[in-house]
């Protein structure tokens, strides 16, 4: 960094514009911290910011604490100056020898020597510091800071973690007259002037990250959030029908003492989608809470307990933190650590774990000690975890707990260990969805009209076909339409990447290539796999090299889970074995039904095999044209 880069710095000037000294944004309220001998004196600061804006504030809006050599200016906000704030130390003291870098008269090279007493003088009065940070400078630094001006209640940062471990001041330390001295910004005895501080800080560590060392509850919630970012799937933004009872129930759980709670329901009751929306709900607020994710595929054969997955996925989230720009060695954000930081803000880390039932077979062997290892982890360091699954494997996992472990719900599921049922929605919840959706009463089957996903995929394949489509369709019916519209979708993104302009027929025969292999996709997954499509079968049947495989996860059909893959939606894996419904062939005009999905014996054959890097040719061309205009843009009217 050069001697000129100041970047995010606020200068401090009087009114006739002549500089003070420095600060910096420290909370989301634009909460200026800087030297007291910066500001002692002025009747009327005036602010600018990185960009050169400026702001005038009142004398009402400073605040002194001249015990600690600092004070605090009120803004309207950080974009009132347009300054990043910066995140303050986690740490109580610096360590002998650790180099710094300081701002006086730009970015230079400082070595911490300690901490020593000291005064200094403002506004005529004399102020007593308990313990300043001494600083080796070079030359240049202190002159700069012997001259006042725009040096004084510089930050002093930590160039591991970006963080601000003081401010500079003009103090003189005994024994120390030709060094320099920052004062910190926590380790302080306790008092008025340390509590408004102590406030100040504990705001920064919950809204501005910080990594490595200096790991605050921000950089935890960072992490974790970055785990619950797919958490909802793909599909429709629409917010669904608020479900009150699952709400509630998670409520008293947080409330409670129990430390795991089970929330079980049928594949596409909305399981996930509950969870997420507990996510979500967690991280509103002045102080963020916790909420980690998991999905059953996540979990190794070899994990002692679910500590080894939550340290492994925050690993995975901190690489990609790293990626976007973060300062610090994110690998210092163990599950301890993170747990800590959760239990210390008042708010125990949340750990979900959606559909064990994809754990891999030697760890569902060692079901029980998994979990009574884990029981034991969650009790010791204060975290709750909610298990959402299939009501037959909580049947039999759920009894494994040990006694006062399991949340004990208002209205229990019957015939089961402690635990919540989600089902279909009801009347108010499933008209307010159809709602939310666009799709009209009396579109859906009877019966079917309650269902969470039903009514989700129904709703895009009713934005994907002409208006005034007949028939109600019933919850397969549906799934068959879905999968032959993303099918499809999957196709034009192929052509696309191919660089050819297919249309019409040649799309639909490209799309029910897309069908076979999903088809053959999800037998395969009948396997010992347990719903996994492992990566070698994957790109066997979706090469990466003509597109296939990126076509895939692009539109969300299938999408990385574990060491493999599986299906997007849990139900839509078991209906892509199905055949095709017979409301498919009737109103969906990109159908592949309008292909004979049945392949000769030698073709099935070759399709097994894999018969090229376009995947197998195992179908028999198109009976007959079919007029209907196809739905996808990209593809245009079928000719």
């Amino acid at each position: 960094m050069g001697s000129g880069d100041r970047p995010e710095l606020v200068r401090i000037c009087d009114r006739a514009g002549r500089p003070r000294g420095t600060g910096f944004v420290a909370d989301h309220r634009g909460t200026v911290v800087t030297s007291h001998e910066a500001v002692a004196g002025l009747l009327s600061p005036t602010l600018y910011g990185p960009d050169g804006r400026g702001l005038a504030v009142e004398p009402d809006d400073v605040t002194p604490l001249p015990g600690l050599g600092l004070a605090l200016v009120r803004t309207p906000g950080p974009d009132a100056l347009g300054a990043r704030p910066l995140p303050v130390t986690a740490r109580d003291r610096i360590a002998t020898g650790t180099y710094v870098r300081i701002a006086a008269h730009g970015w230079r090279e400082a070595r911490v020597l300690g901490r020593t007493p000291a005064t200094y003088t403002a506004a005529g009065s004399e102020h007593r510091i308990g313990a300043a940070t001494v600083l080796a400078l070079g030359t240049d630094g202190r002159d700069a800071l012997r001259s006042g001006g725009t040096a004084v209640g510089g930050p002093v940062l930590d160039p591991e973690t970006g963080a601000v471990i003081g401010v500079l001041s003009t103090a003189r330390g005994v024994g120390h007259e030709s060094a320099g001295l920052a004062v910190p910004l926590t380790g302080l005895p306790p008092g008025p002037s340390s509590a408004l501080l102590t406030a100040l800080v504990r705001r920064n560590a919950a809204t501005v990250p910080a990594y490595g060392p200096d790991l605050n509850l921000a950089g935890a919630h960072q992490l974790t959030a970055t785990s619950v970012g797919s958490a909802a799937g793909s599909g429709t933004r629409t917010e669904p029908a608020a479900r009150p009872e699952a709400a509630g129930a998670f409520a008293a759980f947080e409330g409670g003492t129990g430390q795991v709670l089970a929330l079980v329901g049928a594949p596409g009751t909305g399981r996930t989608t509950e969870l997420a929306a507990l996510a979500a709900r967690r991280a509103q607020g002045s102080v963020p809470a916790l909420t980690l994710w998991l999905r059953g595929a996540d979990l190794l054969a070899g994990d002692a307990s679910v500590a080894d997955a939550v340290a492994r996925t925050l690993r995975r989230s901190g690489r990609i933190v790293s990626a976007a720009g973060a300062v610090g060695d994110v690998s210092a954000a163990g599950p301890l650590r993170v747990a800590a930081l959760a239990a210390e803000s008042g708010r125990p880390l949340l750990v979900v774990l959606d559909g064990p039932e994809e754990m891999p077979p030697p760890l569902a062997h060692r079901l029980a000690e998994w979990t009574a290892a884990t029981a034991r982890w969650l009790g010791a360091h204060g975290v709750r975890m909610v298990v959402a699954c299939r009501p037959e494997h909580w049947e039999t996992a759920g009894k494994l707990y040990p006694a006062g472990v399991l949340h004990h719900p208002e209205r229990p599921a019957a015939r089961l260990p402690y635990a919540v049922r989600l089902g279909d929605l009801t009347a108010g919840q499933a008209e307010l969805a159809r709602e939310r959706y666009g799709i009209p009463a009396g579109a859906i089957a009877p019966g079917h009209d309650r269902h969470p996903l039903t009514l989700r995929l129904l709703a895009e394949v009713r934005g994907a076909l002409p208006p005034d489509v007949p028939g109600r369709p019933g919850t397969e019916d549906v799934f068959g339409a879905h999968l032959d519209l993303m099918c499809l979708r999957i196709a034009v993104r192929i052509a696309a990447g191919d660089g050819k302009r297919l249309r019409g027929t040649a799309v639909r025969r490209l799309a029910a290539r897309v069908a076979g292999q999903v088809h053959e996709a999800a037998r395969r997954c009948l396997g010992p796999g347990q719903g996994e499509l492992d990566r070698t079968a994957f790109e066997e049947l979706f090469p990466w090299r003509t597109g296939w495989a990126s076509a895939v996860l692009t539109e969300g059909l299938l999408s990385p889970a574990g060491a493999g893959y599986r299906f997007a939606h849990e139900e839509l894996g078991t209906g892509s074995r199905a055949p095709i419904s017979t409301w498919t062939r009737r109103c969906a005009p990109w159908s592949t039904a309008g292909t004979n999905h049945r392949p000769r014996p030698a073709t099935a054959a070759r399709a097994r095999r894999g018969a090229g890097p376009r995947g197998p040719d195992a179908w028999h061309r198109p009976r007959g044209r079919n007029p209907a205009r196809c739905p996808c843009r990209a593809t245009g009217p079928a000719r």
